[in-house]
């Protein structure tokens, strides 16, 4: 493999992790739009008619004032009452899903970074089992060498000219 391109992939990957954090630490969950209203507050609100548009997601509600004196942002349970009593005070009413899309990185992380893990981990291993014929599942040829009878044994003429031979053979008998 290119050195080269195994410090790119490197630094790619450190690259996505980082983003991947940056992302999960700077979640939009905690901006407040505006002046932070309780819920007893909100409905007095309404009640006076100071509300001019909300949008629910969920159980959040954020919106705006009649007299421009800024948006505020809310937390509501789900009332049928609530959306009648808006609706009679003439309140122009946005419903938006309650899920956040996350940044396509994101997704892409999440659903390829581990593919491409285990693929990387696959080419790693192949390469570190190189033998036989010289790649990684290669069966070459072998090595080791048949003994038959005839060479399998070592006998006294094999060894007659050593003197350490003789001086066991000796002992032995």
């Amino acid at each position: 493999m290119n050195p080269n391109f195994r410090n790119i992939a490197l630094w790619a990957i450190i690259l996505m992790l980082v983003l991947a954090l940056v992302s999960v630490f700077q979640s939009p969950t905690g901006r407040v739009v505006g002046q932070e209203l309780n819920y007893s507050g909100f409905v007095d609100a309404l009640d006076r008619g100071r509300i001019d548009r909300v949008v629910i997601a969920g159980n959040d509600v954020t919106g705006t004032f009649n007299d421009g004196s800024g948006a505020f942002q809310s937390y509501a349970p789900v009332d049928p009452r609530l959306l009648e009593k808006m609706r009679d005070r003439g309140v122009n009413i946005t419903f938006r899903s309650q899920t956040q899309e996350s940044p396509w990185y994101m997704s892409l992380l999440v659903n390829w970074l581990p593919l491409v893990f285990f693929l990387g981990v696959w080419i790693f291993m192949s390469r570190q089992m190189q033998n036989g014929a010289g790649r990684a599942m290669g069966f070459g040829k072998s090595k080791a060498k048949l003994l038959t009878e005839a060479h399998g044994r070592v006998t006294f003429e094999d060894v007659a000219g050593i003197d350490e031979a003789k001086e066991d053979l000796q002992e032995i008998v």
